[in-house]
């Protein structure tokens, strides 16, 4: 039998993507990263022309861990000739495509990556004292540590599961988007980024097509993403220390009010948003046909096949009243929200739980019972707050990984970077 890995990650998002990349140079460490897809995919259902990250391009996979790694953002510039006018550009925000294009190329690199590979069950042998990763292929493979990066997949509301027709999430727009400016009448539901960029893509083009345009949110107003620089250094280790120690019921709270630190619109799409409302307004001499609805949940959604047509039973909280809306296309940027994969149900009684049946996650990002086998990337915004999903993170977090994967700090960790004090 051969000797096992060092760790086995399971996923290969950015951050699982980004701990491949760190590991790399780490003679110490032999580490495999496994993939379904059969090749690097980050969100391509939302590559919209023009759309952009919202963190700088430090936060790539490597950079705020080891600023001299060859998987840096600036040299994948370097490599495809870009260099000089990514900083003509004088813009440190990645356009979304090339950010995605920069994963594929690091990941074309790695030795230690396997794409087109399912994990179908994890086992754990007691005598050895490792895991025991099976996967679609038949094979077997052993490891001291794990390393989940599954993601979140789509959520979609319980009003519009099993709802049928052809309603989109965010996730599959683009490959949806030539059918749905085809239809008589769209609505968006959903209030973050997303939501926004869809929304500004289809009003783009309203006048082409003659749709009827309706966003709807339940938030009370369209929320701008809080971007100033000291709300930034709750994206710091201090703030994970201090967060983290809380009671669970005053994070549980937290997590609910802190949505629009992370989960909030740029300031400049809104604004984009607005000018071509106002420029479209004046253009055709009268009402553009969109609505934009706010405070309104969706409660009840059917759909007549004969018509081809939904009919969204919404509720005007503040009013609290209740009203109908139809419409022929309907797209749910309603986000993603974290499920525990199906392979780790051999291993649950090795996995640590809350008291609302998540991840129990220390503060080394383990949820295993020993504190040091087994740890998760990103779904963690209820024991590590904003930071979990935030992009500038992932190499902080990695570096935490790799020194408790060592035993040793191989890249130096930050413990304090905050001007502010969190805790008394």
């Amino acid at each position: 039998m051969s000797l096992p890995h060092d760790v086995v990650g399971i996923g290969l998002g950015p951050f699982n993507l980004g701990l491949a990349c760190l590991t790399e140079p780490i003679a110490e460490l032999d580490g495999v990263f496994l993939d379904a897809k059969p090749d690097f995919e980050w969100h391509s259902g939302m590559l919209l022309e023009g759309a952009h990250l919202q963190t700088p391009f430090m936060s790539d996979l490597v950079t705020l861990a080891d600023p001299t790694s060859p998987y840096s953002f600036l040299n994948y510039l370097k490599e495809k000739g870009r260099l000089y006018s990514f900083y003509i550009r004088e813009n440190f925000y990645p356009l979304r495509a090339e950010y995605n294009d920069y994963c594929r190329w690091a990941a074309a690199q790695l030795s230690s990556v396997r794409f087109d590979t399912t994990v179908t069950k994890v086992e754990y042998d007691a005598g050895a004292e490792v895991y025991v990763v099976h996967t679609d292929a038949g094979d077997t493979l052993r490891a001291r540590h794990l390393v989940l990066g599954t993601g979140t997949p789509p959520y979609l509301p319980d009003a519009c599961k099993d709802l049928g027709g052809d309603l989109v999430h965010t996730s599959r727009y683009l490959p949806s988007r030539d059918a749905l400016k085809a239809k008589k009448s769209l609505t968006v539901v959903g209030s973050g980024q997303s939501a926004a960029e869809i929304y500004y893509d289809l009003l783009s083009e309203i006048g082409v097509h003659g749709y009827q345009l309706n966003w709807v949110t339940r938030s009370p107003r369209f929320f701008p993403l809080e971007y100033t620089k000291l709300t930034l250094e709750m994206t710091s280790p201090e703030y994970i220390d201090y967060f983290h120690a809380l009671p669970e019921e005053t994070r549980y709270r937290l997590e609910s009010e802190q949505k629009g630190l992370f989960k909030g619109i740029n300031g400049d799409l809104v604004d984009a948003i607005f000018d071509l409302l106002y420029q479209q307004h004046v253009e055709s001499g009268g009402p553009v046909p969109t609505r934009l609805l706010t405070n309104s949940s969706l409660n009840t959604a059917s759909y007549d096949e004969a018509t081809g047509t939904y009919t969204l039973g919404l509720r005007q909280d503040e009013q609290g009243k209740d009203y109908e809306l139809r419409t022929e296309g309907l797209i749910l940027a309603t986000g993603y929200k974290y499920r525990v994969p199906a392979f780790l149900e051999p291993v649950r009684d090795r996995l640590r739980w809350d008291g609302r049946g998540r991840f129990a996650i220390a503060r080394n990002y383990s949820v295993d019972v020993t504190g040091r086998g087994v740890f998760l990337q990103n779904a963690g915004v209820h024991a590590h707050s904003i930071t979990s999903p935030d992009l500038g993170m992932g190499a902080y977090r990695n570096s935490c990984i790799i020194r408790e994967l060592l035993g040793t700090e191989y890249y130096p960790v930050e413990k304090s970077i905050a001007f502010q004090e969190f805790t008394v």
